[in-house]
């Protein structure tokens, strides 16, 4: 929404910032962050623009950033939806910030510490942050890796959380009108057995 410097690190001691990824990555590694992250349907059109756009001068702010992602997506498109931008600015966040390889280990690290029959509880605001989360309860919860042709489990791996939410939890109604920004919440809850 505001001009600013191309960064998005949340630690300002890590090396990697959003300028060197928007400025340095390969089209096709641009693309698939845009698209694995952002779940951008426009990703490769919004790559190209990036690559092309870097090539007369360096991209610095996120208002240049925005001008390139409004040129590459259809009139039509940019007038529907949330803002145009949203979708990438998210993706490039998420790869500077390695958020998704952090969710896994923080998940790992919380049950660890939890006391039996404590509980954790998460809440996510994207449907991949959603989908590791459930990946990983799961995993916790049937951690046997033995083929299943085997008839008995020779892994040793035993079940370390029970799922106490099979499908995540939504805001309610009250909920969305006193906080419209919970509408993407889900929230997932297991159980250290």
């Amino acid at each position: 929404m505001q001009d600013a410097p191309l960064d998005m690190r949340m630690n300002r001691e890590s090396d990697l910032s959003a300028y060197d990824i928007v400025n340095s990555y390969e089209e096709t590694d641009i693309y698939k962050i845009i698209r694995d992250y952002g779940e951008e349907k426009f990703a490769s059109r919004i790559a190209k623009f990036i690559v092309d756009r870097r090539k007369l001068k360096p991209i610095n702010t996120t208002l240049e950033l925005v001008d390139i992602i409004k040129a590459a997506i259809p009139a039509k498109a940019r007038r529907e939806g949330p803002h145009p931008a949203k979708r990438t600015f998210q993706a490039i966040r998420i790869a500077v910030n390695k958020e998704l390889e952090i969710l896994n280990k923080a998940v790992e690290g919380a049950v660890n510490k939890l006391n039996k029959d404590g509980r954790i509880a998460v809440i996510t605001f994207h449907s991949l942050e959603d989908r590791i989360i459930k990946n990983k309860f799961k995993e916790l919860e049937e951690p046997c890796t033995c083929p299943k042709e085997f008839p008995v489990c020779v892994c040793g791996k035993l079940p370390r959380v029970k799922i106490i939410t099979k499908k995540p939890i939504d805001p309610s109604v009250e909920e969305l009108e006193v906080n419209p920004r919970s509408r993407s919440a889900k929230l997932r809850i297991g159980e250290k057995i």
